[in-house]
């Protein structure tokens, strides 16, 4: 098995080919370099993303095939329209960045352990203070209950990790980002990896090429100018 060794002293070193990745484990392309915006940055507009554990080299993955959504196909359960018709919950964007990465991060511990490392953190919200990472926040009685953050580059949102502490919380941030998107003029969601979860609400799988040459077209466009302005 060899792989790309990234040098961390320079975050604008390009990244293999893609077609370059293994296919076991699937996606792992290269190891090492740095979390700079740039570096980051740099990853996101090429498909690639980092996923690692505590106390083990940055990894950057592009796996093949990769699950998308678009926004237009969102699909909405019966049960979550009834929830959002009655309010029961409140959504806002970009209120509480570093709670919901923080909750990510917990929730993913719990579970399995989690790869939302303190450098990892750190880096994201860097990335949200340059403009470029987001989250949603969903509210209930005043309290954090649900959400998610991600990656937004010109009309793509690269989504990262989500949260929830009530039913549906999760599900309603995230129903509500894509309508939002759709009003932002974002054309592509990047959900990663297969989930059923993400199955459920629309998400479908597409070969990496072509995911490749979705994001060399909607990176370069411009969102709308409202977009992650609506509070």
């Amino acid at each position: 098995m060899r792989i790309t060794i990234l040098d961390p002293r320079r975050p604008e070193q390009p990244f293999p080919p893609l077609h370059t990745a293994l296919t076991e484990p699937n996606g792992l392309l290269a190891a090492g370099g740095c979390l700079s915006v740039t570096r980051l940055l740099n990853a996101y507009r090429h498909g690639v993303f980092p996923w690692y554990n505590e106390n083990e080299p940055i990894l950057w993955w592009s796996p093949d095939p990769r699950l998308v959504l678009f926004p237009e196909r969102l699909q909405v359960s019966r049960s979550l329209k009834k929830t959002l018709r009655k309010d029961r919950f409140s959504v806002t964007f970009d209120t509480a960045f570093d709670k919901v990465i923080a909750a990510c991060a917990n929730a993913r511990q719990d579970r399995e352990g989690t790869w939302i490392t303190p450098d990892i953190r750190r880096a994201y919200n860097e990335l949200h203070l340059s403009g470029f990472a987001h989250s949603a926040e969903t509210w209930y009685g005043g309290e954090l209950v649900g959400g998610l953050y991600g990656v937004a580059i010109g009309r793509v949102f690269f989504g990262e990790s989500m949260f929830h502490t009530l039913t549906d919380a999760s599900k309603a941030a995230f129903a509500v980002l894509v309508q939002h998107l759709k009003d932002w003029n974002f054309a592509l969601i990047d959900c990663q990896v297969y989930t059923p979860h993400l199955a459920s609400l629309g998400a479908e799988l597409i070969d990496r090429d072509a995911f490749r040459q979705l994001l060399d077209r909607y990176c370069t466009e411009a969102a709308a100018a409202s977009a992650w302005q609506s509070r």
